[in-house]
C-alpha cells in the first residue's frame, strides 16, 4: 500500500524536511521522506475526504489493545497531546498520513510493531 498525499501537503512536508536544521533531523523525518517518495501525489481536489492528511481529525484502533485513538494530525508546532493533536512527524503520524478510513496499517512504533485500523476521518 502506498499513501495518497495531496499536492499541498506534499509541498509543505517536503519543504519542512529540506529546510530542517541538521541538529533537529530525526529518524521520523527520514521515514517521512521515504513515504513522500513512494506516495501517489494528487491534486487537492482529487484527494478523498476519507484520507488522513494535515489537519485531519481521525479515529484509529490499536488492534492489539482495542484502544481507540481520537486525534488530529498537525504540523509539529501545533502538536499538543493534551489537545489530542499529534505531529505529522511523530511515529504514528508518519505511519497513518495518506491512508484512508477502513484501512489497516502496520508500523514499527517506539512500543514495537503495532497494527491500526482507521475507523473514521474528518476533513473540513
Amino acid at each position: 500500500m502506498k499513501p495518497v498525499i495531496s499536492n499541498t501537503d506534499y509541498v509543505t512536508l517536503k519543504s519542512l524536511i529540506v529546510n530542517c536544521p541538521p541538529h533537529l533531523k530525526s529518524k521520523e523525518l527520514g521515514q517521512m521522506m521515504d513515504e513522500l517518495d513512494k506516495a501517489e501525489v494528487v491534486t487537492d481536489k482529487k484527494i478523498g475526504n476519507d484520507v488522513i492528511k494535515l489537519n485531519s481529525l481521525f479515529e484509529a484502533e490499536d488492534l492489539s489493545t482495542n484502544k481507540i485513538w481520537k486525534l488530529m494530525l498537525t504540523l509539529p508546532g501545533e502538536a499538543n497531546l493534551k489537545e489530542q493533536k499529534i505531529s505529522v512527524f511523530s511515529p504514528l503520524g508518519v505511519a497513518l498520513i495518506g491512508f484512508k478510513k477502513g484501512m489497516t496499517i502496520q508500523s514499527a512504533l517506539p512500543g514495537g510493531m503495532k497494527k491500526f485500523k482507521i475507523l473514521n476521518v474528518v476533513n473540513e
